[in-house]
């Protein structure tokens, strides 16, 4: 070949390898500046952390209303479904903050379920960036409804008290009245003492009630001798059960212990007889058993009264209420001893459940769990773990023999 000519065709060559050579250069600079597109907005770092750890429902909101981050227990109070804030009244303080960036708060009441259940909870929106919004709901069903018990436990030892206080006074005037004639003065200050005694009852179930309710831990709990607590409850309703002719019938077994207050169990299992004592006809029979059943032991009050309606068995342990308040009245009874009854079976880890017919009689069954002992090589300690509670019909068919 000429030499000029593979001359020529080199620098052809090497100017085309050149203007190629700088095209890429060209393009690789040109992808390097190009800006990527901003992707949608994210929950920055760290905040899907904080918010996994925080007991409020917290909700991270997105510009177009999404969720982008729900805490779990968001998810439980059922204020999130899906990728949606479902309470309308929420949605639109989060859109009114997205707006003015103003943070703001708010008590509501959400229905929830087809039951129409109601919770109330305490709502705070704030910006979190530019177009995120946080969203942190309390729930404060569980105070509302302690603030109603406080209100109504007031109002029912208002009205409780006010009847006695106001027959003391009334007697107080009818004896003053009548100071020249001994025997209205004697009938008249009798009753004062009958009113009087049902007043310090009162007052002292009262007492009784509050402390157990602070839901305190026992204080140097012990071991007990359950038949021991029933001796000393039947033993305190022996002398008005043969006045009117009722038999109290006593089955235990030995060495049932639990650990807990003594004082407290007497009075426990003492308010269960003496109300199946006040509560039965002349010349029954009522029955106290005590057995063991797995890890508990079960002590059971028996009678042949009048029984309990059935629409009034999931109130009986209420405070204050009386399924026949006139009966109640005579008898002396305050509408407190079978709530006084459910917290001290509370405290010491076991329930109460009740058994009724109405026109047959009642039984009422306390559960505890039983004083294990310690296995070779082991010293008894009352913080051992207390043993499971196992669920068994109630009453049991020992029950209904004692009963019957």
């Amino acid at each position: 070949m000429d030499p000029t000519l593979a001359a020529v065709l080199g620098g052809v060559i090497g100017a085309a390898l050149a203007l190629l050579s700088l095209g890429a250069m060209m393009l690789s600079e040109r992808a390097q500046r190009k800006i990527p597109e901003s992707p949608d907005p994210i929950v920055p770092t760290g905040v899907a952390t904080v918010l996994s750890v925080l007991r409020s429902s917290a909700v991270v909101m997105g510009p177009e209303d999404q969720v982008l981050q729900a805490s779990a227990p968001a998810h439980v109070l059922g204020i999130v479904r899906g990728e949606r804030l479902v309470v309308d009244d929420i949605l639109t303080m989060v859109r009114a903050v997205r707006r003015d960036g103003e943070i703001r708060q708010q008590d509501l009441e959400i229905v929830r379920g087809r039951l129409g259940a109601t919770q109330y909870v305490s709502a705070r929106v704030a910006p979190l960036g530019s177009q995120l919004v946080l969203v942190l709901v309390e729930d404060r069903t569980r105070e509302r409804r302690l603030e109603a018990i406080r209100r109504d436990f007031t109002v029912n030892v208002s009205h409780e008290l006010k009847t006695p206080i106001g027959a003391l006074i009334l007697l107080a005037d009818a004896v003053s009245e009548a100071s020249d004639d001994p025997e209205a003065v004697q009938r008249f200050s009798s009753r004062m003492q009958v009113e009087a005694a049902r007043l310090s009852r009162l007052v002292k179930e009262i007492i009784e009630l509050s402390r157990l309710q602070g839901d305190d831990p026992l204080e140097n709990p012990g071991p007990v001798d359950i038949n021991g607590v029933i001796e000393a409850a039947v033993d305190r309703c022996r002398v008005d059960a043969e006045d009117r002719d009722i038999k109290i019938v006593v089955k235990t077994e030995p060495d049932l212990e639990v650990m807990g207050s003594e004082d407290q169990l007497s009075i426990a299992i003492g308010n269960l007889v003496e109300n199946a004592v006040n509560y039965s006809p002349d010349g029954t029979r009522v029955a106290v058993a005590a057995h063991p059943i797995g890890d508990l032991v079960e002590v059971t009050v028996s009678d042949q009264g009048v029984g309990i309606p059935t629409g009034d068995l999931e109130r009986i342990f209420e405070r204050f209420y009386r399924v026949d308040r006139a009966r109640s009245r005579e008898t002396g009874g305050t509408g407190l001893g079978l709530s006084i009854v459910k917290h001290i079976a509370s405290i010491h880890g076991g329930d109460v459940r009740v058994w009724s017919v109405e026109g047959q009689g009642s039984t009422f069954t306390v559960r505890l769990p039983l004083r294990l002992e310690p296995a070779a090589g082991q010293t008894d300690s009352s913080s051992q773990d207390e043993p499971a509670l196992y669920l068994t019909p109630t009453p049991s068919e020992r029950t209904k023999e004692a009963a019957s």
